[in-house]
This record gives structure tokens, C-alpha cells and sequence, in this order.
């Protein structure tokens, strides 16, 4: 339509909201369908944050609040990252979003001009590049091996590295590998960022508190400490205390820039929902007994997943450190003939045709930008997963 602006051109939609859609409208006219598509997790929020989202309804904490969030719970954040990850951020150098999504996206709004570069491993977060053209940026895309479990190396970063670079766009736990770095692999990469003072870095944090076995988290600021004063760690309540629908996500950084995204978000949506924002206060500073819980169900349903996918014909599929995603590769089922007849070309014609022969609704890796792979989430019941497992060893042993 000729009165829709040009930037639209430059960006598509999600892929993993367009197959949880599908499977959606499959199950509403009566398929049987298991969602395999959505990273969300099966668990309901905690009752003691319920009931403090409650408290503050009944309390009138219903009235608009500042743009970069309640004191209570910028402070609850600076708090977090002190407790937690070692770094020491005032409530003044942090920021509220309606969802991670939203800190993302102003932290680019504010800072990238025109030609600007950023720098991203690829697999990705489906929606990195497309905020980056929209702000009128340039994705440059560094490709992981499956071979190194998806991780970026420091030859591969310096290599993507320009004059023009800008952000070096970092996620661990990984969505959709689920492939977390270790203090080692960590410091390897903060001493090429060391070596270029221009380069800024935005750190996705989101899945965290999903690391498995002896794994060691850390976050980039807090392994180089001459990293802080250009580093934004982003952060959320949607995936550790699975409070994906309350929307709170939330940043630490340098003044000058929470300054400008707080300007950005002031002429946009405004502050996050206070109610919302009262249950996040909850969440960071109350019991963190879930935690340990949920992580332990995610941890025996990766092994679960990943023991039946390597038992499919055709499938490889590396064991991930975190977040509740396998990314295995289907490299050794293009060109076969699918049992509907069709020759599968693409990952995405892997996963298009499993979904409609099998019903099980996977994301095909090249919306991630590496493939030939699909992203499977294992955040629903052993049950399930088992059952879809099943259907996907079937799909697979029936390809000629």
C-alpha cells in the first residue's frame, strides 16, 4: 500500500510468533497439536508474587507511573545486580520496559544512526535484526558451528569488527541454541571489545537463572570491568519467574543513555504497568525458591529431548548449557522425500512438513539465521514432549 512508510521494506515478521499462530488456528479446527514453537515457560507465576500484584490493586497502585519505573523496583534491580552478578549500578543508571523487547529496542532507537553496524551471532533472537534495520541500522551477522556449540569465538569477533561498528549484540544463555559461555570463553571475547573502545556492548541476560549442571553464569560488565561504562545489561522477569504475560523487562547502564531511552520511552508507551511492576518487586526481592525448581524441570527435560532427538533418523542434536531450547540440525533430511511426497528443500520445509504430517510445531533455523536446523522449545510437560519426540523419530524414520 502506497501510504505505508519504507522502513516497513526493511524488516518481516516474527517466525516464531507466525508458527504459534499456525499451530493455534491447527488446534482450533480440531487438530491434535503439540506447540513445540513458543519460548515461554508451562509454569504459573508464583503465588507470592500473585499476591503481591493483588495487594497493590487493592492498595490503588493503579495511577501512571514514572517513565523508567517505580523507585521500589529500580531499586530492587540495582540491588539484583549487586547480589547477583557483582556489578554496582545506582536506581538512577537503571530502566523499566514493557518487556526485554522494548529495552532492545529504545537502547538502538537512542544510539544508531544510519549505517551504523551491529554485530550479532547467528543462531538469533529472531527479532535483533529487525529492530536494528527499523532504527535504520546494519545487522552483520557472524555464523557459529555447530561443531563449537554455537558459540562465537574471538577471531570470529574481531574479524566482524568495523570503524563503523557500533553494538556487539550478545545473548547467553542463548535463545534459540540455548549454548551459554562460560568466565573463559567470556573473558576471550571482552578482550577484543577491550582492543576496540568504540564498540558498545548490549547484553540479553533473559535466561540466566536457566543454566544446568555446574554451569557458571556471568555477564560481560562483571568479567571486564572496563566494560562498564559501555555496556547496557539487559534483563527481565519473563523466563525466571515465568511472567511472560506481566511484560517487565528491564536494563542497567550508563546515565547519559538510560537518559535518552527514558526520553524515547517517555514519548512512546510511557512507564510499564504499575501493577505489573509491583509483582517484578516481589519477584527480585522476595523468596527465590522457584527458581531452583523450575530449573531442575528444564533441566531433566533437555536431557529428555535431547536423548530422543539424537535417537531420530537423520537428527543431531548438541546438548545446550541453558534457556530450554535444543537447536538441532536437520542438514541430513534435505533432499529426502517427506511421507507426503514432497522433497524437503529447506528447513523450513522440514518443519512445515512435520507440523502438517505429525501435528508438532517446531521454528525452522533459517529464521534464526543458520541453518539447516529447527528450534524446538521443551518448555511444556515431559508428557508432551515425549509424545511430540515420538511423532518427530516417526516423521523422520518415514523421510525416503
Amino acid at each position: 500500500m502506497a501510504f505505508l512508510a519504507d522502513a516497513l521494506s526493511r524488516i518481516k515478521p516474527s517466525a516464531t510468533i507466525a508458527v504459534t499462530q499456525m499451530a493455534r488456528d491447527l488446534k482450533a479446527q480440531g487438530k491434535d497439536v503439540i506447540s513445540l514453537s513458543v519460548g515461554e515457560p508451562d509454569f504459573d507465576t508464583p503465588q507470592n508474587i500473585k499476591d503481591a500484584a493483588i495487594a497493590a490493586i487493592q492498595r490503588g497502585e493503579t495511577k501512571y507511573t514514572p517513565v523508567s519505573g517505580i523507585q521500589p523496583l529500580r531499586e530492587a534491580i540495582a540491588a539484583k545486580f549487586k547480589r547477583e552478578n557483582g556489578l554496582d549500578y545506582k536506581p538512577s543508571q537503571t530502566i523499566v520496559g514493557t518487556g526485554g523487547k522494548q529495552i532492545l529496542f529504545n537502547a538502538f532507537m537512542a544510539t544508531i544512526n544510519p549505517g551504523d553496524e551491529v554485530v550479532i551471532p547467528a543462531p538469533y533472537w529472531v527479532s535483533y535484526p529487525e529492530m536494528i534495520a527499523l532504527c535504520g541500522g546494519t545487522p552483520v551477522f557472524v555464523e557459529t558451528t555447530i561443531e563449537n556449540n554455537f558459540k562465537l569465538t574471538a577471531e570470529q569477533l574481531e574479524k566482524a569488527i568495523t570503524p563503523k561498528t557500533k553494538w556487539f549484540m550478545f545473548n547467553s544463555p542463548s535463545n534459540p541454541s540455548g549454548a551459554a559461555y562460560s568466565y573463559d570463553e567470556l573473558k576471550a571475547l571482552t578482550d577484543v571489545l577491550m582492543r576496540h573502545p568504540h564498540v558498545w556492548v548490549l547484553t540479553d541476560d533473559m535466561y540466566e537463572h536457566l543454566v544446568f549442571g555446574d554451569f557458571v553464569y556471568y555477564t560481560p560488565a562483571q568479567v571486564e570491568p572496563g566494560l562498564y561504562d559501555r555496556t547496557l545489561t539487559m534483563n527481565g522477569v519473563s523466563k525466571a519467574y515465568a511472567m511472560t504475560g506481566w511484560r517487565i523487562g528491564y536494563a542497567a547502564g550508563p546515565i547519559e543513555l538510560i537518559k535518552a531511552m527514558d526520553m524515547i520511552q517517555g514519548q512512546q508507551t510511557s512507564g510499564a504497568c504499575s501493577i505489573a511492576q509491583w509483582a517484578a518487586v516481589e519477584a527480585l526481592n522476595g523468596p527465590q525458591d522457584f527458581i531452583p525448581m523450575s530449573k531442575k524441570a528444564f533441566e531433566e527435560r533437555r536431557d529428555l529431548v535431547v536423548s530422543m532427538l539424537n535417537q531420530a533418523n537423520g537428527l543431531v542434536c548438541p546438548k545446550p548449557e541453558g534457556a530450554f531450547y535444543v537447536y538441532p540440525s536437520c542438514a541430513a533430511l534435505i533432499g529426502k522425500k517427506a511421507p507426503s511426497g514432497k522433497v524437503i528443500a529447506t528447513d523450513e520445509d522440514f518443519v512445515m512438513e512435520l507440523l502438517a504430517t505429525e501435528g508438532v510445531a517446531t521454528v525452522h533455523g533459517s529464521s534464526f539465521g543458520l541453518g539447516p536446523n529447527f528450534r524446538v522449545s521443551y518448555a511444556t510437560s515431559n508428557d508432551k514432549l515425549e509424545e511430540a519426540c515420538r511423532r518427530i523419530q516417526r516423521f523422520c524414520a518415514d523421510c525416503k
